[in-house]
C-alpha cells in the first residue's frame, strides 16, 4: 500500500487528493472510529489550523469526518502547531489534529495528527487510517449538523488558554521592558497570538507580515525569507528580529546588527545558557547529519557533545527521549526542549532565547561569539537507481580518499533524498576551495557510475 502520512503527517495539493474534503472527511472518521474501538468511549479531539484559505473547509471536513465516527471536537480556530499539541496534552484530548504545510505556499496544505504527549501520531494508527482511506470507507454525515460550528464555539478561548502556559510558566518571571523585538509572523498562525504574548510580557513589538489574507501565508516573508526581517531589524534599530513561519513550530532570529541567527547557531547559544546554570543533561545536544560541522566543533570546545541523527525533528525528539538530553534541534530552527514540551514550538524558542539574554545581560550578537560556521557546499546528482554507496567500490573509495584528507577538520554526508532520484553531496571544510574540488570529484564518480 502506498504511504500517505510521510515524517510529517499528510501533505499536498489542498483539493486534490489526499487533501481533498472527501479524503480529509475519512481521516477523521477513521482516527474518531479507531480511537473509539481502542478507548471504548467516546473521543475527544482538539483541532486547529493555519491561515491557508483552504484551512477552513479542511477543518471543517475533518471535524464533520470525526463527529460521524463519534468523536467529541473542540476547535482552536488558527493556532500554532504546538499550541494545538498544547491543547491535546493539557484539557486533556485523546489526540490533536492541525491542518497547516508548516513553510509550504497557501496552495498546499496537509494534516498533523499529534498524541496527548504531544508526540507524533503513532504509525501502526496512520497506516490503520491509510487502508481505510484507500477501502474508501463511508462516512456518516447528514445527522451531525454544523459540527466545525460547534468546535469552534471556544476557539478564543483556548487560543488565550496557550498564552497563558506560554507568558506564565515558560515565560515566568521574565520582564521583556526595555527590548524592541521585530516579530515576522509569516502572515500564518503566529499573526495574532506571537504580537499578544511578546507585548504581554513588556517588549515593544513591530510585528511584521501578520495579515493574513488566505494566500500570503509565507510568500516572501517568514523563516524562509529573512531579508525582509534584517531591513526592518536594522531600520527600526530593534534589539532583535524574529522569524516564525507558517506554523510557528520553528524560529530563526536576526541580530541587532542585522546578522543572520540559524537553528545551530540558537542550539549554541542554548546549550551555552543551560549548562551554565546545570541544566544541559548529560553535556550533550542532540542535532541532524545537517547541521553545520562548526557547530561540534565549537560545542567540543567547551566540553560539550553534540550527537547527531537522521533528518526530521521526529528523529531529534526519538534520540532526545533515548538519550535524557535537555536539548535538541535542527539547522532549520525547530528546537524541541522535552522537559516542557515533546512539539518544537518556534514561541518556546523565542522565550529561552530572550530568557538568555536578559539574565546574561547580554545582546543577541554576544552570545552568539564563539560559533563560526564552517564552508559547505551541497551538490545533487541525478540517478537511475539508488544502489547502497558501499556496495559501488569506485564511490566508496573516493569517500574514503576525501574522509582521510578531511580527517578531524571537516565532513562528508553522502545519501540519497528520500522523495527524488537524487544523490546528495554534502562537504564541510575548513577551505572552500578545497571542498568545492572534493564535491566535484565525488559528484563525478557518482554520475559516472550511476547517474542518469
Amino acid at each position: 500500500m502506498r504511504e500517505l502520512f510521510g515524517t510529517d503527517g499528510m501533505r499536498g495539493e489542498a483539493g486534490r487528493f489526499p487533501l481533498d474534503a472527501t479524503t480529509v472527511r475519512t481521516v477523521g472518521y477513521s482516527l474518531a472510529t479507531h480511537l473509539k474501538e481502542r478507548l471504548q468511549r467516546t473521543p475527544l479531539l482538539v483541532v486547529g489550523r493555519d491561515t491557508r484559505e483552504s484551512g477552513d473547509w479542511l477543518e471543517r471536513a475533518l471535524v464533520e469526518g470525526a463527529t460521524g465516527g463519534g468523536a467529541d471536537c473542540k476547535s482552536g480556530g488558527v493556532i500554532t502547531t504546538p499550541g494545538v499539541a498544547f491543547l491535546a496534552r493539557t484539557l486533556p484530548r485523546d489526540a490533536g489534529v492541525v491542518i497547516s504545510a508548516s513553510h509550504n505556499p497557501y496552495q498546499d496544505n496537509g494534516v498533523k495528527i499529534f498524541a496527548p504527549s504531544g508526540r507524533k501520531l503513532d504509525d501502526g494508527t496512520e497506516r490503520l487510517i491509510e487502508a481505510d482511506i484507500f477501502a474508501r470507507v463511508a462516512v456518516p454525515l447528514n445527522e451531525y449538523g454544523d459540527a466545525a460550528g460547534k468546535a469552534e464555539q471556544h476557539a478564543a478561548t483556548l487560543q488565550l488558554r496557550y498564552i497563558d502556559f506560554l507568558a506564565e510558566e515558560i515565560g515566568q518571571g521574565l520582564s521583556l521592558k526595555n527590548l524592541k523585538l521585530v516579530l515576522d509572523c509569516a502572515n500564518g498562525a503566529a499573526s495574532n497570538l506571537a504580537p499578544l504574548l511578546f507585548e504581554r510580557l513588556g517588549a515593544s513589538v513591530l510585528a511584521i507580515n501578520n495579515q493574513p489574507d488566505g494566500r500570503n501565508i509565507n510568500r516572501d516573508c517568514g523563516s524562509l525569507h529573512i531579508q525582509h526581517l534584517r531591513r526592518a531589524v536594522i531600520d527600526s534599530s530593534a534589539d532583535l528580529g524574529v522569524a516564525f513561519d507558517g506554523d510557528a513550530d520553528r524560529s530563526l532570529f536576526v541580530d541587532n546588527q542585522g546578522l543572520f541567527v540559524d537553528g545551530d547557531t540558537t542550539l549554541w547559544l542554548l546549550a551555552n545558557y543551560l549548562q551554565s546554570r546545570n541544566k544541559l543533561n548529560h553535556g550533550l545536544v542532540i542535532a541532524t547529519v545537517m547541521s553545520n560541522f562548526g557547530l561540534e566543533i565549537a560545542l567540543g570546545a567547551r566540553g560539550l557533545r553534540l550527537l547527531r541523527t537522521d533528518v526530521g525533528d521526529k528523529n531529534v525528539l526519538d534520540e532526545l527521549l533515548r538519550s535524557g538530553a535537555s536539548l535538541g534541534g535542527e539547522q532549520s530552527g525547530h528546537i524541541i526542549f522535552p522537559d516542557v514540551s515533546l512539539a518544537g514550538d518556534g514561541m518556546i524558542t523565542t522565550l529561552n532565547v530572550l530568557r538568555a539574554v536578559k539574565e546574561d545581560a547580554s545582546s543577541l550578537h554576544q552570545l552568539t561569539e564563539g560559533f563560526e560556521r564552517y564552508p559547505q557546499i551541497l551538490l545533487n546528482v541525478r540517478v537511475r537507481e539508488k544502489r547502497p554507496f558501499a556496495e559501488v567500490e569506485s564511490i566508496s573509495n573516493c569517500v574514503r580518499e576525501i574522509e582521510l584528507k578531511l580527517a578531524d577538520h571537516g565532513r562528508l554526508l553522502l545519501r540519497y533524498s528520500g522523495t527524488e532520484p537524487l544523490a546528495r553531496v554534502m562537504i564541510e571544510g575548513e577551505s572552500q576551495t578545497e571542498i568545492e574540488q572534493y564535491a566535484s570529484r565525488l559528484a563525478a564518480v557518482i554520475r559516472e557510475e550511476l547517474g542518469t
